[in-house]
């Protein structure tokens, strides 16, 4: 059989000593999140499926195995940061095994991981903003609810996955700061301006015991549960929709115009990095970009020797 064989895609889940070892080593001294943990379970998988589907095992994977398999990813029509993403999981994978002592090479070492078009994030604009967060209804408790939660989205520029893993402990009043745990269960401290903390203390004594709580979460539901990341992308589609904003908007893009907003006064761009999370500084430097495409936009439009271009 092809080691490009479509069949390889109805295969039955397969284990490997390896591959286990290394999502084992990924979850005990990396600490990565569930999320990130099933990519790379996903990934690893699929590269198994493959081989088996060639007679192979994971021993017996070469660099021009490996080749095979990324045209077969490509043939299969995977967008280049998909095929990025599996790339890095079967480096990580066989760099794991080399150090272990468990493979004899690298297969992955010499080659290049695909080109990725440079996409800038959607940013909001500050009216735009605005005009979602004063669609809630402040009367009932969902609304007010819902207010809370978009202020936290913009004030602390939170993943979706934090946001919904808030607890009531992980705020303090006092100091206007809410401790989250990120990604691989980082803690990291973020201020939150004097608007979002009074929202935040007033939905914590007045509202959420109206939830009946039977999680300790934050945001609840009609059943008193934890929201889910599912649930808050679907209320920020709604709050949009009734805004008459036209962009693809989503829990992410608040965190993206969080971050362009604190540039655009002023704010360091290592300070970005700390309040977001970032363990790179290139992961932030995006940013920028979004400041420089947004600033020759104007230019073009107000300059007289630029309009009409």
């Amino acid at each position: 059989m092809s080691l490009s064989s479509p069949q390889n895609l109805r295969r039955a889940a397969l284990h490997h000593p390896l591959a286990d070892a290394f999502l084992e080593h990924l979850t005990i001294e990396k600490g990565l999140s569930e999320n990130t943990l099933l990519s790379y379970g996903a990934d690893i998988q699929d590269f198994l499926i493959f081989l088996d589907a060639g007679g192979l095992k994971l021993e017996d994977a070469s660099q021009d195995v490996l080749l095979l398999y990324l045209a077969s990813l490509k043939n299969r029509e995977l967008a280049g940061r998909s095929l990025a993403r599996r790339l890095a999981a079967l480096r990580g994978l066989f760099a794991f095994g080399l150090k272990e002592g468990l493979l004899a090479a690298d297969p992955v070492e010499f080659l290049n991981n695909p080109k990725l078009a440079q996409t800038l994030p959607e940013v909001l604009t500050r009216q735009e903003m605005d005009a979602i967060l004063n669609r809630p209804d402040l009367c009932e408790k969902l609304g007010f609810r819902d207010r809370t939660m978009l202020e936290l989205l913009y004030a602390a520029g939170l993943r979706v996955s934090e946001l919904c893993a808030l607890r009531p402990l992980d705020f303090d009043p006092q100091t206007d700061i809410l401790r989250i745990f990120g990604k691989g269960a980082k803690e990291r401290l973020v201020p939150i301006h004097a608007t979002a903390s009074r929202f935040l203390s007033d939905y914590l004594q007045q509202w959420r015991p109206l939830f009946t709580p039977a999680d300790d979460k934050v945001f609840l539901n009609r059943s008193g549960k934890g929201l889910s990341r599912q649930a808050v992308w679907k209320l920020i589609q709604k709050y949009v929709s009734e805004a008459g904003i036209r962009k693809n908007v989503s829990p992410h893009t608040f965190r993206h115009s969080f971050a362009t907003h604190l540039l655009d006064g002023g704010a360091d761009l290592r300070v970005v990095q700390m309040l977001l999370g970032h363990s790179d500084i290139t992961a932030t430097e995006i940013y920028t970009h979004v400041q420089a495409d947004r600033l020759h936009n104007i230019h073009r439009q107000y300059h007289p020797r630029a309009r009409g271009k």
